[in-house]
């Protein structure tokens, strides 16, 4: 009987809690809690798949220094205007930084397009003419749009300049030397200056990728625009009946040619369009294509160049123009997920380097048109940061229309340019980097940056150009790639 008894209590003390009306009670509240809990769970999941993916736009205006921006801001906005780019809510400055090939540990002041584009594009510092590699040790750096195409976001590159030149060429390819633009180029030498270029170790038979534009033509980014037609007519190396525009077709891509074509584009496509066979023409230039020249000394005496404005390019007609191409890249992007686009406004620079300060004017108004349809875009896409920079300064210098200020009769050691405005004065500009009669260099001054978007408050006045990198990285949320 009472080992009964005890067995019983045993039994009892094991017995689950809603065995008694309190414990029936302590179950509801548990199952109402978890119930409960799940329900929220399954909100939030629901509100955070509805949600829309953070969508990154980058600007970048090569050579686009705060001379250039001032210079096309008095000719095109008057000395009490503004330019779309001053409306911006954030304004910072960004240093350039590169190093020397030889000895990566040692810095180097003043540095091209092709190691800039490529700190930007993948927070790494190399060297001159390297595309997305390492100095010295040649290491494939992973950039910004490969991370987020990985991540299944959209992706597109829109530029002025052939889509194998260095800036786009950065964040889509890799490669040791910015001129093995295509199968013909990687072992060559550049035209005046002589200089030899040697990517064997990328040519395919060796087991590389190829050249930039083989590089392209197998990408899987959604659109591609610009010019470069004739580095993609060249032979394929992987195949001699056919060229790497048929190897991109091959992979996909829809080529274009023609700016009527822009849309007409349709979605879940694969774009290429090529526009021109380098570099696009420019809008601008100098009435009866005037530039800046030396300045002259007559009797003793300095003889200033006649002043000029600017003309429409009649080379330009029938392009596309980048605000256009800026508008169909986001137009292949739905609304749910997210992508990375970047645009450039190319001859900036190209047209600094030629001394040709109303083609400068011109690819800066582009970029600020493309600026607006970024602007209209993100305004019905608050998830979207825009930012805007150059990669390096250029020649560019706005000085004294006279010459000189200080002292009479003395001129510009360089290259000098006096344009007529449109509200009736003249503009002195001035290019010295040296007296090469071919072009000028770049200068190691910094750079703007430019934001708008979600946070931009947050972002500090001063950053290093490789920090940029972090920046969208972190907007994308790809920061655990």
């Amino acid at each position: 009987m009472l080992q009964a008894d005890g067995e019983n209590k045993r039994i009892k003390k094991q017995m689950p809690i809603f065995s008694s009306v309190g414990g029936i009670a302590k179950l509801l509240v548990a199952l109402s809690l978890l119930l409960s809990v799940h329900s929220c769970t399954e909100q939030q999941l629901e509100t955070t798949s509805m949600r829309p993916a953070p969508k990154m736009i980058l600007i970048i205006g090569d050579g686009m220094d705060d001379q250039q921006i001032t210079i096309a801001r008095i000719y095109l906005s008057g000395n009490n205007g503004r330019l779309k780019l001053d409306e911006l809510p954030y304004r910072g400055v960004v240093q350039v930084q590169a190093v020397d090939e030889a000895n990566p540990g040692q810095a180097v002041y003043v540095t091209d397009s092709a190691s800039t584009a490529t700190a930007i594009a993948t927070g790494r510092i190399t060297s001159s003419r390297r595309i997305a590699t390492s100095a010295g040790t040649d290491e494939r750096l992973l950039s910004i749009m490969e991370i987020a195409q990985s991540a299944g976001l959209g992706t597109g590159i829109v530029t002025t300049a052939s889509l194998t030149d260095a800036t786009p060429a950065a964040f889509a390819t890799h490669i040791n030397n910015r001129f093995c633009q295509g199968p013909a180029d990687m072992v060559s030498t550049i035209g005046a200056t002589r200089t030899p270029v040697n990517c064997s170790q990328y040519i395919q038979a060796n087991g590389g990728g190829g050249s930039i534009s083989e590089q392209i033509a197998a990408l899987e980014i959604d659109i591609l625009l610009g010019g470069g037609t004739q580095y993609f007519d060249q032979i394929s190396e992987a195949n001699s009946a056919m060229s790497v525009m048929d190897a991109a077709v091959a992979n996909g891509y829809k080529v274009i040619r023609k700016r009527e074509e822009l849309a007409l584009i349709e979605a879940d496509t694969k774009v290429l369009g090529l526009f021109s066979p380098s570099t696009m023409p420019v809008r601008l230039r100098g009435v009866g294509g005037a530039q800046a020249e030396k300045i002259e000394r007559i009797n003793g005496q300095v003889r200033l160049p006649a002043a000029y404005s600017c003309e429409p390019n009649p080379q330009f007609a029938g392009m596309p123009t980048l605000a256009e191409m800026t508008r169909a890249a986001l137009s292949q992007f739905d609304d749910v997920r997210g992508f990375m686009l970047m645009v450039e406004s190319a001859s900036i620079d190209k047209q600094s380097h030629r001394r040709r300060p109303c083609g400068s004017i011109g690819e800066l108004a582009q970029l600020n048109e493309a600026l607006e349809v970024a602007l209209e875009y993100a305004v019905s896409h608050p998830e979207t940061l825009i930012l805007v920079t150059a990669d390096h300064a250029q020649a560019a210098q706005l000085v004294s229309e006279k010459v000189s200020l200080l002292a009479p009769n003395h001129a510009s050691p360089g290259f000098f340019a006096r344009l007529l405005t449109p509200e009736g004065s003249v503009m002195g500009i001035n290019y010295a980097t040296t007296d090469w009669p071919r072009q000028e260099g770049h200068t190691g001054a910094q750079v703007p940056l430019y934001a708008f978007g979600p946070n931009v408050n947050q972002l500090p006045s001063f950053i290093r150009q490789a920090e940029i990198f972090g920046i969208m990285e972190r907007h994308l949320g790809l920061g655990s790639h």
